[in-house]
C-alpha cells in the first residue's frame, strides 16, 4: 500500500515562511514517490489564482509557482468550497489542475489508510 501526504494549507501571503514549507513538503514528498494531496484553505486560496504564485519571493526558497505546477503534474490540489465562496472564486477562475471540494472530500482523505495530514 502506498503511502499518502494531505497538507492543508492556510496561511497566505502574510507567513511567507509557512507557506513555502508547505509547498516544499509537497513537492518533496512527490518526488520521494509519495502521493499528495494539497488543500488551499483561507489566505492560501488566492494561490489558486494564475499569477499569484508567480509573485511571491522568498529568499532560500525554490520559487512558488514551480514547486506548485510539481504538485498540480504529480498529485492533486484542491482549493477548500467554503474558501472559494468567500472571495467569489469560481471554477473558471483558478488554475487549470486546481478543483473545488468541501470539507466532506477532506475528512474522506485524511481518514483513509496509511495517510498523514498535515496542516500550516
Amino acid at each position: 500500500m502506498s503511502q499518502k501526504l494531505v497538507i492543508k494549507l492556510t496561511q497566505g501571503v502574510e507567513q511567507p515562511e509557512a507557506l513555502s514549507q508547505a509547498f516544499t513538503v509537497a513537492s518533496t514528498a512527490l518526488a520521494s514517490g509519495i502521493t499528495v494531496s494539497f488543500w488551499l484553505t483561507g489566505e492560501a486560496s488566492w494561490l489558486a489564482i494564475a499569477g499569484k504564485a508567480e509573485d511571491f519571493h522568498l529568499e532560500h526558497a525554490a520559487p512558488l509557482a514551480t514547486l506548485r505546477d510539481a504538485i498540480i503534474a504529480g498529485g492533486t490540489m484542491t482549493l477548500c468550497t467554503q474558501c472559494a465562496a468567500r472571495r467569489n472564486l469560481m471554477q473558471s477562475d483558478l488554475i487549470p489542475g486546481i478543483t473545488i471540494k468541501g470539507a466532506a472530500s477532506f475528512v474522506e482523505e485524511v481518514t483513509a489508510d496509511n495517510v498523514q495530514a498535515l496542516i500550516y
